[in-house]
């Protein structure tokens, strides 16, 4: 089974871990995860005022989709503010970010 069974829980109980690679104010809770795959469903944090211009545009070689479940994201390269109850679903290449939220934001992701 490629990413572990589990009946409704709280991830309220689940800490808040910083991204790897990320920059301050970013963390997440990994929900779920297949280790064959690499793919992932997490909530992603943004802290409020977290700009992730380090980390430049974003690419990936993977699927992505995100819902905005609180707050809003500023996209630097479109600027264009999405806010919260927004989604995107991303092809593999396709560029966005990177990101500025002044008032934080938290977001639902599948990888």
């Amino acid at each position: 089974m490629p990413k572990p069974e589990y009946e409704f829980y709280s991830p309220d109980r689940m800490p808040w871990q910083p991204v790897v690679g990320g920059v301050p104010g970013l963390s997440e809770k990994i929900l779920s995860s297949d280790p064959e795959t690499g793919d992932y469903t997490r909530l992603l944090n943004f802290e409020p005022g977290t700009d992730t211009t380090p980390l430049g545009v974003q690419r990936h070689e993977f699927w992505e989709e995100v819902w905005i479940l609180e707050g809003a994201l500023h996209d630097l390269s479109l600027d264009q503010t999405f806010p919260a109850g927004t989604y995107a679903c991303r092809p593999p290449g396709m560029a966005h970010g990177p990101w500025r939220t002044p008032d934080g934001c938290t977001t639902f992701e599948v990888r």
